[in-house]
């Protein structure tokens, strides 16, 4: 018997097969030879295709060059950008206080979104405040999941429990890039897992939807899509690394 709440997921079928492929795919990426001398050039462009993929995500989709160039002013892409220019400096509150972090993450995602009064306080629901504290427990807790498996959970969690106003699911998306950046499995935010997420954006709302069912199958499915979004992440890190290498020449 154990403790831990998370250790049962590993036990669905072929879910600890799928998280161990997927940072498998991730480590690979990582050996790539852009990032011994340009790690902070590819860090900034995944982090500018997470927050592009993000805000599509929530249903403002805009063109990659056009979000670069500094055109698009569109709110919830401007609190996507602003989210994920935040993450390495919440890196340390989050596992120590997590609703602080996450109210942080409203404010930067929903400002000009929603009125000045709502952001980053979470909805007024006695539901939605016990789940938010079982889920700030589940982050400061000591489970020994592997971190994919917790960012998809928090992820997951958020996603479906909606706590904020606006584009709560930036917000969302955003706390399980922390998960990984805080528990050391990405700590220079080069895994682009959101890229995945839009790349196979079905998926993503049909196993997200299985999972608010809490049944064995719908948390099977969100946690095989999440690991299929990783590879692709970390396919695209491969793509920037070579774009990166090939302007430098």
């Amino acid at each position: 018997m154990t403790d831990d709440p998370l250790a049962p997921l590993l036990a669905l079928a072929d879910v600890a097969t799928a998280v161990e492929r997927a940072r498998e795919h991730f480590d690979q990426a990582l050996r790539h030879r852009a990032l011994r001398r340009h790690g902070g050039q590819v860090a900034a462009e995944v982090s500018l295709r997470s927050a592009v993929a993000s805000a599509a995500l929530e249903g403002h989709t805009h063109e990659r060059e056009e979000v670069r160039a500094g055109t698009v002013t569109e709110p919830v892409l401007q609190g996507a950008l602003r989210v994920a220019g935040a993450l390495p400096g919440l890196t340390d509150l989050w596992p120590k206080a997590p609703r602080q972090a996450l109210a942080k993450l409203h404010v930067l995602a929903a400002r000009e979104s929603v009125p000045e009064a709502d952001l980053g306080r979470p909805v007024r629901d006695p539901v939605v405040a016990a789940r938010l504290d079982g889920l700030a427990a589940l982050v400061v807790g000591v489970s020994k999941a592997p971190p994919l498996v917790l960012a998809a959970v928090v992820h997951g969690e958020l996603l479906n429990l909606r706590p904020f106003a606006g584009p709560s699911g930036v917000v969302a998306r955003g706390a399980a890039r922390l998960v990984l950046m805080s528990r050391g499995f990405d700590p220079r935010g080069l895994l682009a897992v959101d890229v995945g997420h839009r790349e196979r954006e079905p998926e993503y709302v049909g196993s997200a939807g299985a999972f608010a069912t809490g049944t064995p199958d719908g948390l099977r499915s969100w946690l095989r899509h999440y690991m299929s979004a990783v590879e692709v992440g970390a396919d695209r890190l491969t793509t920037i690394g070579d774009e990166v290498l090939a302007a430098t020449r």
